[in-house]
């Protein structure tokens, strides 16, 4: 575990070594000193690394696959896997270097600002990775507010309750778990997140091959539609397979190490992605198998047909429940870099983390930043289709393409090298494959136009 820190000899190292490039000072502003409080060990980062992976979205994976069919799914689900556990090793390498030479980045803008130029950070890196965040908790809250509803109706299934009603009362939960005051104190709720997420797919993956071998139905594998829904499912199906492998949030989660950081970030993704392999391939694969191209984009839908539970009914209640509560970890870890902005703007670091000065602004503006995020969400039940959108501008940048660039920029490997032609090809394909996706995510969005309308009850 290396040289045991207390917490005022970790501050003093704060002061001294972490220089926040963005604004060019020797003092830490308020964000990162009452935010990304650098006290964390490798076993906290990995928690931090599972709960902001291996989120409910993973129960989209099946329907996923359903676009792809057995073979280009898998191999899809394996090349996600490989190249981002790849980026996400050389941000933290590229962050670890810079930390030796005395200017340890702690925000993502941070290092755009020191590696690509001021712009970058301050007009594409931050206001992307603020989209993303942010669109995350919109879509957590509307995610919580959708598994209320399931429950709610196998247990009255006459009832009605409307879905914004659900989304408000998540959202509620949200507001008390906003107030947690920085990255590093959500690491025990991040444990129960990893076990909770555990959970979850262990339920989905019993209940489907449950459902698989009970069903009497035929299994239909083939691909839907004609040639062009065939072309653009595969774009979509390639989106939502890189947004469930997307994080945007690395360099945050670096940020909460104790120093030294080297190599403590590898073993917290070698913790995150031993609990990805289990989760994603067993979920993907036992509920398209299950299901084939009727997965649903959730595929604990699947386990009911129309009203009737075709597994027992407090099992599926049991799936939302641990599903729900993840979903608000989930919600918080990506709250972060927003606390993190606010705290900077209405913070004062000359004073004490609770003084009044401080934590008064921090109620005031956590809570709006949770009700802003929960009225998005119960007035746009379709915010699904946007956030594909935002996921194809933003996570594709920054996990597959800013990080091979900055490893390049960083350590300017030898043009005749292996890593340098890698890295060149990861950031052109994924290009590539972002522009397409957010093609694939506009459509959509005008296919399902006619079916919008404001706090739909879906």
């Amino acid at each position: 575990m290396g040289t045991i820190y207390d917490e005022d000899e970790v501050s003093n190292k704060n002061i001294n070594a972490h220089k926040t490039h963005d604004d060019h000072t020797d003092q830490l502003d308020a964000g990162a000193s009452f935010v990304l409080k650098s006290k964390g060990s490798w076993v906290h980062s990995g928690y931090h690394l599972t709960t902001s992976i291996v989120a409910p979205p993973l129960l989209s994976l099946p329907y996923a696959i359903g676009f792809l069919g057995w073979t280009a799914g898998i191999i899809c689900l394996v090349i996600g896997a490989l190249v981002t556990f790849y980026s996400y090793n050389l941000i933290s390498l590229v962050l670890e270097h810079h930390a030796q030479l005395g200017r340890r980045h702690l925000r993502f803008r941070d290092m755009a600002h020191d590696i690509l130029g001021p712009k970058w950070g301050r007009y594409y890196v931050g206001p992307i990775q603020f989209m993303v965040c942010y669109g995350a908790v919109v879509g957590c809250t509307l995610l919580g507010g959708q598994c209320m509803k399931t429950i709610y109706l196998l247990s009255n299934p006459n009832g009605e309750m409307k879905l914004f009603e659900f989304v408000i009362i998540f959202g509620c939960f949200m507001l008390i778990l906003a107030q947690i005051p920085s990255f590093h104190s959500l690491r025990h709720i991040n444990l129960v997140s990893l076990v909770l997420c555990l959970a979850y797919s262990v339920c989905a993956a019993a209940g489907s091959i449950h459902i698989g071998k009970t069903s009497k139905e035929p299994k239909d594998y083939s691909l839907k539609g004609d040639t062009e829904n065939k072309i653009f499912g595969i774009f979509n199906a390639i989106a939502i397979i890189s947004t469930t492998y997307g994080n945007g949030i690395i360099p945050e989660i670096q940020a909460t190490l104790a120093p030294p950081v080297k190599g403590k970030m590898f073993k917290g993704l070698c913790i995150c992605y031993t609990v990805v392999i289990v989760t994603f391939f067993s979920v993907a694969i036992s509920g398209y198998w299950a299901f084939g191209n009727r997965a649903e984009g959730l595929i604990l839908t699947n386990f009911l047909d129309g009203a009737k539970p075709l597994v027992p009914k407090w099992f599926i209640l049991m799936t939302n429940i641990f599903t729900i509560m993840q979903l608000s970890a989930v919600g918080v870890v990506y709250l972060q870099p927003t606390n993190e902005v606010l705290e900077r703007v209405f913070g004062d670091s000359s004073r004490g983390e609770f003084a009044a000065r401080n934590v008064i602004p921090r109620l005031i503006t956590r809570s709006l930043s949770v009700v802003i995020a929960t009225t998005i969400s119960a007035m746009l039940p379709f915010f699904g289709d946007i956030n594909a959108l935002i996921g194809a501008f933003g996570f594709m940048p920054l996990d597959f393409i800013l990080p091979v660039v900055f490893f390049n920029l960083t350590f300017k490997p030898s043009k005749k090298s292996f890593v340098f032609w890698l890295n060149l090809l990861i950031a052109v394909v994924f290009s590539a494959l972002g522009v397409i996706a957010a093609v694939a995510a506009v459509r959509q969005i005008s296919l399902d136009a006619k079916t919008y309308r404001l706090f739909a009850n879906v």
